[in-house]
């Protein structure tokens, strides 16, 4: 008697239902259980990327871009926080609002791209990752004076808003699809700072350049 028969007849001895289950349903179970604990953790990042917004998505610290440090110093307090304790609930909150702001100005970019054809391209267009890059390093000044120009003749960012570099990322592909000009101008009308108030044009204003990220 071989091994597995061996083995086979101490499991009907010992439990003899299993006799009826036949070689073949031992052999259908996997070798590796999809149980391992760290094998959402990419998505659990991506989701909690998508949820925060960063501004400067690079930075794994969260640390260069202020509005980004203060939404990460929120969110390490509140975890170190007793659940649902009055604590924690007010820093939920404030987390939620700003959050929320984020949100408001990522909806009000993707309500003019869809404006302008890019229904099914939009949430692609707005994503920004940790791997994105400037698809034309000739583009970037560009970039940065179109979002400088939004920042300032249109109400697309609330006001006092930290210019964000996860724009720049966006900026820059509009220009590579020859959509940015199209957006400014949508932007203008949609959002713009003085209701009723043309957007001024590129000769009409100096532009100051934004610091390079």
């Amino acid at each position: 008697m071989g091994l597995k028969d061996w083995l086979r007849t101490v499991c009907c001895c010992c439990c003899p239902c299993k006799c009826l289950e036949g070689p073949a349903d031992s052999e259908k179970e996997p070798l590796v259980s999809d149980t391992n604990p760290y094998s959402s953790f990419g998505a659990t990042l991506e989701r909690e990327d998508e949820k925060n917004l960063w501004s400067m998505p690079h930075d794994a610290s969260h640390t260069e871009a202020d509005d980004d440090r203060i939404l990460y110093n929120l969110i390490v307090v509140r975890n170190q926080q007793a659940r649902d304790s009055e604590e924690w609930q007010k820093l939920n909150y404030d987390i939620y609002t700003l959050r929320q702001m984020r949100r408001k100005v990522r909806n009000k970019w993707k309500r003019i791209l869809e404006d302008l054809g890019f229904q099914k391209e939009a949430d692609s267009l707005l994503s920004v990752t940790k791997l994105s890059t400037i698809s034309d390093s000739e583009n970037t000044r560009k970039a940065r004076e179109m979002l400088l120009k939004l920042a300032e003749e249109t109400t697309i960012f609330p006001a006092g808003w930290q210019l964000s570099e996860r724009y720049l990322f966006v900026v820059d592909r509009l220009i590579a699809l020859d959509a940015a000009e199209e957006f400014f101008k949508t932007a203008c009308r949609t959002y713009p700072r003085k209701p009723g108030g043309p957007c001024l044009a590129d000769d009409q204003k100096e532009l100051h350049r934004l610091p390079s990220p």
